[in-house]
């Protein structure tokens, strides 16, 4: 049998050594495999850069012991201030014993699938039941801790919704997290085919759940890489985003925009909502033809811009 290691994320290689040929299990990564479907007791070993949210961060963890081996070494790693003053407890409540170090503000794990799961088993179930997707009856939607805004509707979402125009032809939707714009833009019968584009695998399997008809598509990519099958469409939607693994990016919405901007026909319109304090006009303004601010209120501006 074929030794398989594995790596969720991307951890500095100054602080674990991960082999070139481990396999990415990132959903944050495009192309990347599944881990909650890794056969278990089938990783050799196991390198996570551990998620900053609570539940995301003890799923996965869960996910990765359920799929290491009997014995097999896991090391988990985080900064301080996004989990890592957590990793040793969290590991410990699943029945491990951990060796914890600190290097250059991050908290590092390390610590082995132990033989017999006895005694744990439960925990690590409950755990992945906890962070897995599911329906949730109050938002009305498939969703998954970790994912955009996942137990809530977001305000700039419901703000771009109330103030969609009358839109037609093919569209997008940049960063359609589990669909919420895009059932409301598909709610429009003009609207002949909306492809669903996110860097998060998770929110694409629930966007699938939530939007089953055939003039939706959805593509699992990074929209700051070209992909030339984005051409000549009539409507780019996008809530921009501004944060990339947890920290402010202000360079990522603004690489939604050009790449809105090179995706759309002439005469194509791109609607967004944006946080008020981000400065997108000196983006826009070079690209589009036209740039109309459509309303500023409670912490968040619409932009209607026309190539």
């Amino acid at each position: 049998m074929v030794d398989v290691v594995g790596v969720y994320g991307q951890p500095p290689s100054d602080l674990a050594d991960v082999p070139r040929d481990a396999v990415q299990f990132s959903p944050l990564i495009p192309g990347s495999a599944s881990l909650d479907r890794q056969p278990a007791a089938s990783l050799n070993a196991m390198t996570l850069l551990a998620p900053p949210g609570t539940i995301e961060r003890r799923y996965a963890l869960a996910q990765a012991l359920r799929a290491l081996k009997p014995g097999a070494p896991l090391v988990a790693l985080a900064p301080n201030d996004r989990g890592g003053t957590r990793l040793r407890k969290e590991l410990e409540a699943f029945g491990l014993d951990v060796n914890e170090t600190a290097k250059r503000h991050h908290r590092i794990a390390a610590a082995a699938r132990p033989a017999k799961l006895a005694g744990i088993d439960d925990a690590i179930a409950a755990v992945i039941a906890d962070g897995g997707p599911r329906f949730d009856d109050e938002i009305g939607l498939w969703t998954q801790p970790g994912v955009f805004s996942w137990d809530r509707l977001d305000p700039g979402t419901a703000m771009l919704i109330e103030h969609l125009p009358d839109l037609s032809g093919r569209g997008a939707d940049f960063g359609c997290g589990i669909g919420v714009l895009a059932r409301a833009v598909l709610a429009n019968g003009s609207v002949g085919e909306l492809t669903l584009i996110d860097i998060d695998r998770r929110a694409i399997e629930c966007a699938q759940h939530n939007l089953d008809t055939p003039r939706a598509r959805f593509l699992w990519i990074d929209l700051r890489d070209p992909h030339p099958e984005l051409v000549n469409l009539d409507f780019v939607v996008m809530n921009a985003p501004f944060h990339d693994a947890g920290q402010e990016d202000k360079g990522l919405a603004q690489a939604f925009v050009r790449r809105a901007a090179e995706s759309l026909r002439k005469g194509g319109v791109c609607i967004m909502v944006a946080n008020r304090h981000l400065p997108y006009e000196a983006v826009l303004r070079p690209l589009f033809k036209a740039v109309k601010p459509v309303i500023e209120t409670g912490g968040y501006k619409i932009y209607e811009a026309r190539k």
